[in-house]
């Protein structure tokens, strides 16, 4: 469920920065965009590991991806690139993300 959340915000945030300046592209818009990614990725990868502690580690990497892309987002909203309007609903979805992941980390902690 967090891995299919992750990916629907990873895909808003392609939409949202398709409407950035082509001055962007290999700034805040290929930032958003890898920080996006990286975090269904991770989740992925952690799940796909053989124990219970590296998918926890795993978690906590897209922890911090999920941070970095918050910060992408705040800045490029402060700066006129995002409207407020998106840049608060895409904060929203990484808070939840954000809750579903710790969830989880708790409940696999607990499982050790």
């Amino acid at each position: 469920m967090v891995w299919k959340a992750a990916i629907e915000l990873s895909v808003r945030c392609y939409e949202a920065t398709r409407a950035f300046p082509v001055s962007e592209t290999y700034g805040m818009t290929s930032q958003i965009r890898r920080a996006a990614a990286s975090v269904p990725a991770n989740i992925a990868e952690g799940h796909g590991r053989d124990g219970t502690a590296q998918f926890v580690q795993f978690l906590r990497v897209a922890q911090g991806s999920l941070k970095e892309l918050e910060t992408h987002l705040i800045l490029s909203n402060r700066v006129g690139l995002l409207d407020g309007l998106r840049s608060e609903a895409l904060l929203a979805e990484c808070d939840e993300i954000g809750r579903m992941m710790r969830s989880l980390i708790r409940s696999l902690q607990g499982k050790t």
